[in-house]
């Protein structure tokens, strides 16, 4: 499919061998390619984003159909082959709009501009076999074996299964991961210490945005059919910020007043602290820290675009000690690195590359973040500790080290959380928010008190 120059089959395939080949995440590779590509049509746009994050989100799926109709299996092909067929498996298994012969035609195509003319039959032969008998194909079944069939059906590693298994049980499991697979629209919070709900909604609206309330915060709302963010009057004249409801869930359990000092230690792209500084309607410093230059200018450009008077950025690493901020802050924020399980539904590469080595240095790294955090609270001020995870090693079990460890204590999160929030564990102290359970991404967060 040619359109305006550009083979929009050929951009998916160097997106996708980006994102697996050179372990690029797949928001940024999409958003990258779009970028550079700005003039083609909405409808291109959209084909081009459904196959990539189709494929990436399917892509166990995928590979057990590859495997039950082509003599080479999925792990011994050429990557550049691997990922044509994917993409084109992807198509003939779940779009609709593009016929099957169109599918296998462009495959074949491709193949040959890439310099596998040998390979056209292979590439032909297999995708005409699975259009042709994909009906009859036989998956796992429930009852032999669950995480099998769980692994096929919603396309997640069976490690990851095993493990929610164990920490939330077989049907909040299957909840969370068939929510995974869910499209969701874009979660935008309105800047309401500036602007009404109601005006912004009126100025999207008005740009053919169609406009839904997100659940639980009344100035959150959820927004689709629109081409692009940076062409909304609300976004560039700073009225809006994208940012998840669990995220938002941060700055109202924190409940910072006007004229607090508040540390922010890993904050790029910047959307806590903004909300920080707008709760506390331009009074009051909040600094807004993280690692590089690149993450600090993202923050930067926020703070820009929305004129945040009260938000400052600065290049600090969360681990090492600042002895300038020392027993300083009203409220520290530590929204510390994570595995992201909470968030595979958004960045879905995030599941195919787990290890349990990756998982034990991330715990490590926390708890080295949470220590300076707890220097830099100052005598009764807070600290709110949260991931976008859902693993109980990096949650619950780290807010009871950290517990044991400093004088701090937790504080009851019911007087900030809307009602169908509240929970046994909120009025201790902590959420845990479960993708398909609540109507969030997963998310964590727990309040601390400075003794």
């Amino acid at each position: 499919m040619t359109i305006s120059g550009v083979n929009t089959r050929e951009l998916i395939l160097e997106i996708l061998l980006q994102i697996e080949e050179e372990g690029e995440h797949s928001h940024i590779a999409i958003r990258n390619a779009l970028s550079k590509y700005q003039f083609l049509p909405k409808q291109d746009r959209a084909f081009i984003t459904r196959v990539c994050e189709g494929t990436l989100e399917y892509q166990i799926r995928i590979d057990y159909i590859l495997d039950s109709f082509s003599k080479v299996t999925v792990n011994k092909m050429k990557p550049v082959i691997r990922e044509i067929l994917r993409s084109a498996v992807y198509q003939l298994e779940f779009m609709d709009s593009v016929p099957d012969s169109a599918v296998c035609n462009e495959a074949v195509k491709l193949a040959q501009k890439k310099g596998f003319y040998n390979l056209k039959p292979f590439v032909n032969g297999v995708l005409r076999t699975i259009s042709r008998e994909i009906k009859h194909l036989e998956y796992p079944s429930r009852e032999e074996n669950v995480v099998r069939y769980f692994s096929v059906k919603y396309s997640m590693p069976e490690p990851l299964i095993i493990r929610w298994i164990q920490d939330y049980g077989e049907e909040k499991t299957e909840k969370i991961l068939a929510d995974f697979l869910k499209e969701k629209p874009l979660t935008i919070r309105c800047r309401t210490y500036r602007n009404s709900v109601e005006d912004i909604k009126k100025s999207l609206e008005e740009q053919g945005v169609t406009v839904e309330p997100a659940p639980y915060l009344p100035y959150a709302l959820q927004i689709s059919e629109f081409n692009h963010i940076l062409t909304l009057d609300a976004f560039i004249k700073g009225q809006i910020q994208v940012q998840d409801v669990s995220s938002m869930l941060v700055a109202e359990i924190a409940d910072p007043k006007k004229g607090d000092y508040v540390i922010d230690l890993c904050a790029a792209p910047g959307g806590k602290s903004l909300h920080m500084g707008d709760k506390m309607e331009g009074y009051g410093v909040v600094d807004a820290r993280d690692i590089s230059e690149y993450k600090v200018g993202l923050i930067e450009e926020n703070i820009q675009r929305t004129d945040s008077i009260n938000v400052q950025a600065k290049v600090q690493d969360a681990t090492v000690f600042d002895v300038e901020s020392e027993c300083k802050a009203d409220i520290v924020l530590a929204d510390v690195p994570c595995s992201g399980y909470g968030v595979i539904g958004k960045k879905p590469e995030i599941k195919y590359r787990v290890t349990s080595q990756k998982q034990d240095e991330i715990v490590i790294l926390q708890r080295t973040i949470l220590n300076r955090a707890a220097e830099y609270v100052k005598s009764r001020g807070v600290l709110v500790f949260s991931t976008c995870t859902i693993a109980k090693e990096e949650n619950e079990e780290n807010m009871m080290w950290f517990l044991k460890n400093y004088p701090f204590k937790l504080e009851s999160l019911d007087p900030y959380l809307p009602e169908e929030l509240h929970s046994e564990t909120t009025k201790l102290g902590y959420l845990q928010l479960l993708p398909g359970v609540h109507k969030t991404d997963g998310f964590f967060i727990a309040k601390f008190r400075r003794k």
